[in-house]
């Protein structure tokens, strides 16, 4: 069985559905740089299209919005060939969700931003005079914790 695990970046929203059997799935499009630039300055992009099964389908999927990045791990990766409606054949390169995370660092839009830090106290002097130094045998010294 092929694992693909990596950082991606959402192409578009997932678009969430309920198969004929009740399930829930999620279908995403996630990409991810690999190689060199190239002479316009941007690395390669490879597309997967990878499908998200489940209560955890229904419960990210409004979270999951293009240019978002997620930490995932896919499995079953394979390509698939399909026709276009020009009549000419392409190929996807497919798999499913196993484990999905948001990516460290993004906040939602939604959340406030953090509010800003207490102003500083005079100290009646400069700063620097309130951090310990300890001098070493050497002559040299150190910051004492």
């Amino acid at each position: 069985m092929t694992i693909l695990t990596g950082l991606f970046t959402l192409g578009r929203d997932a678009e969430l559905r309920t198969t004929s059997d009740g399930q829930k799935v999620a279908t995403l499009s996630l990409g991810y740089n690999y190689g060199r630039k190239g002479q316009d300055g941007k690395q390669p992009t490879q597309w997967v299209r990878a499908a998200l099964w489940g209560k955890l389908a229904e419960a990210i999927s409004p979270y999951l919005t293009k240019g978002k990045q997620v930490d995932a791990v896919l499995e079953d990766v394979h390509i698939r060939a399909y026709s276009k409606q020009d009549g000419n054949q392409g190929v996807n390169l497919e798999g499913k969700v196993l484990k999905i995370e948001m990516a460290r660092g993004q906040r939602q839009e939604a959340s406030a931003p953090p509010p800003p830090p207490p102003p500083r106290q005079p100290s009646g002097g400069d700063d620097f005079d309130e951090i310990p130094f300890a001098p070493l045998a050497s002559g040299r010294s150190f910051l004492a914790v």
